[in-house]
This record gives C-alpha cells, sequence and structure tokens, in this order.
C-alpha cells in the first residue's frame, strides 16, 4: 500500500496545544464537515487496536483537547465526557488481537481508523488522519498529519476517546481474567505482564500472536 505524503513539522514548529487551524483551512476551501480520527494500541501485546472518528463544533470546542498520551486518566475521562456531550458527532471502532495477527497492525490500525470514520452520523468531506497515512476505503478527502494530536483538535479529540474506550475495554478484560492485569498495564509489556503470560501462556482472543514473546 503507498503511503500518502505527509507534512513533517519540526518539533519546534509543533503549537503547545493543538488548535482548529487545520480544520478551518479546509473549511475555507470549501470541504465541511472535516472529522479527526486517531488509533489507540499499536504497542500492547494483547487487546484490540482501536480507533475514533470526531466530528467537532467549531462554535462549541471542548476545552482540555490533547495528545491522549498527554492527559492522565482523571484528565481523559473529563474530557471525554464533554467531547460526547459537544462533538456533531463520534465514532469508535476496533480490531481485534485475531484480526491483527491475520495481517499486520500498521493495516489493522488504518481499518479500524476507516471504520471508525465510516460509523460517524455526519459525513465528512475532509478526513484527518494522525500519522503518515491516511486509511484507503475512506468516501472522502484523507489527509495524514504527522503528530496530528498534537496539532489537531479534531485529532486530538479522537485521540482521547480512542484511548478511553480501549482502556475500558481492557479494564473490563481484566474484570473476566485477572490472571494478567490487563485493567493495570492495559496489554502493554510491562513486567508483571511477561511474568503473567510466563505462568499462563496467551489468554485466548486477547493475546496478539504474531507479536513477540508468541511469534518466537
Amino acid at each position: 500500500m503507498p503511503r500518502a505524503r505527509p507534512d513533517s513539522p519540526l518539533l519546534f514548529e509543533l503549537p503547545l496545544k493543538p488548535d482548529f487551524a487545520l480544520e478551518q483551512a479546509a473549511r475555507r476551501e470549501g470541504l465541511w464537515p472535516v472529522a479527526g480520527t486517531d488509533e489507540a494500541g499499536r504497542g500492547p501485546l494483547a487487546g484490540p487496536v482501536a480507533a475514533a472518528a470526531v466530528i467537532l463544533d467549531p462554535d462549541d470546542i471542548p476545552a482540555g483537547l490533547d495528545d491522549s498520551k498527554r492527559l492522565d486518566a482523571a484528565a481523559r475521562e473529563a474530557v471525554f465526557g464533554d467531547i460526547l456531550a459537544r462533538a456533531v458527532s463520534v465514532s469508535f471502532a476496533s480490531v481485534s488481537a485475531a484480526s491483527i495477527d491475520c495481517g499486520d497492525i500498521r493495516k489493522a490500525s488504518l481499518e479500524a481508523m476507516r471504520r471508525a470514520v465510516a460509523g460517524l452520523c455526519a459525513r465528512p468531506r475532509m478526513v484527518l488522519a494522525d500519522g503518515r497515512d491516511v486509511p484507503p476505503g475512506l468516501s472522502c478527502i484523507g489527509r495524514a498529519v504527522v503528530k496530528g494530536d498534537r496539532r489537531s483538535q479534531s485529532i486530538a479529540a479522537a485521540s482521547i476517546v480512542a484511548k478511553v474506550m480501549r482502556d475500558r475495554m481492557m479494564g473490563r478484560a481484566g474484570s473476566c481474567d485477572g490472571r494478567y492485569g490487563f485493567e493495570i498495564h492495559m496489554g502493554y509489556a510491562t513486567a508483571r505482564h511477561r511474568a503473567a503470560i510466563d505462568a499462563h501462556g496467551p489468554a485466548p482472543r486477547l493475546h496478539r500472536l504474531s507479536f513477540a514473546p508468541f511469534r518466537a
């Protein structure tokens, strides 16, 4: 799959907080509404990769939008509720560990983003996607935005929704199978998680068997 050619900002060119400039530029070109999309969970050893898509109301943008990785859990939850209350449309999708194993994590992440965009109740005319790739199969123009969750408020909103929803899924997995501590590490390769894998092996339908250490 050929990669889109994104802009690649230098670190010092990044704004202190994401803004609405990319969305407003698209609006001036007649490309409205604009959706932002981002994923969560590319790196863990377990669980789905998740994605969200968000269309913000330019006249009612939630306060506190930022890259989800720069917010603690309490702040993410607070902004998450505000996004759901104020956004024009919000959609969430995920791709399972088994589907990741059938392909690769990059393709699964892009597919999750495509599904999230397709689930929006308002059809966007442009999609701003975090990263270096535009999800294939979009029904509108797409633009890859490097470090988009630190540049675009729409992408930042999507990153928060994706992270909160995926964390809730992993919390539920931890309540159903307490051996691995999914509710604590969300499937990432912590020492506790690796020790649980050594003791119990992979959890059916949850661990990504194409990832190390399972692949070996």
